[in-house]
């Protein structure tokens, strides 16, 4: 797909009995269907997830991160099970186990904890009712395909530079169009997502290595192998 510039790649099950599919992979056969795509006639275009932060977080055994009140569970989490390598199926302990975990702690703390109740309404006088939802929805989309073709599983110096220097005009908009309009949920939310894309492209350039799936091809090999 980085090769070719291409959006997805195509699994093809049509050699395959359209009965025997449609039993074996039922949830699939609809989802595809609801989709306009029949997998026993048509290709099934797919593309892979992108694994940005796996292990990044360093946890306790509550899923506790070193910011207090602040839990990491799952892929994002480093918790010394499956070591330096994350794949998404073997976080499947960590989610079931250290969620738990988790989820226990803060049950058996909660009461512990003060909470501020002084925080005053959102004061919203002076900005506009948000009418270019469009311009949110935009962005959205733009971040992702960012992250996604810049800082996906294979990376390099130039197209983390790129993803910085893009993610930094988004910003200045967002931050533009913020101070502007009445603050809803979806450019919250866009805020946030640029902050984290900042703080995984800022990493990933100051990683000189590659180490397990955080893959760059400027530092092909692991930091030990390059001494």
């Amino acid at each position: 797909m980085k090769i070719h510039g291409l959006d997805f790649v195509c699994l093809d099950l049509t050699h395959k009995d359209a009965e025997e599919t449609k039993r074996h992979f039922p949830h699939i056969y609809q989802k595809c269907l609801s989709i306009g795509i029949d997998i026993t006639k048509q290709f099934i275009p797919v593309c892979p997830s992108a694994h940005y932060m796996c292990g990044g977080i360093k946890v306790n055994k509550n899923g506790e991160s070193s910011i207090h009140r602040l839990y990491a569970v799952g892929e994002c989490s480093c918790t010394g099970l499956h070591g330096g390598n994350r794949l998404a199926s073997n976080s499947l302990i960590e989610a079931a186990v250290y969620a738990q975990s988790a989820a226990e702690h803060t049950l058996n703390t909660i009461d512990n904890y003060n909470f501020n109740t002084l925080v005053p309404e959102w004061n919203d006088e002076g900005t506009l009712t948000n009418e270019e939802h469009v311009l949110i929805t935009q962005c959205i989309r733009e971040v992702g395909e960012i992250m996604s073709n810049y800082v996906g599983i294979v990376r390099s110096d130039l197209r983390l530079k790129r993803a910085w220097n893009r993610l930094d005009l988004l910003y200045e908009e967002t931050e533009e169009l913020f101070k502007r309009v009445t603050a809803t949920k979806d450019i919250c939310e866009l805020r946030n997502m640029i902050n984290v894309g900042y703080l995984i492209t800022r990493q990933a350039i100051e990683r000189k290595e590659s180490r397990g799936l955080h893959f760059t091809v400027d530092y092909p090999k692991h930091a030990y192998d390059q001494r």
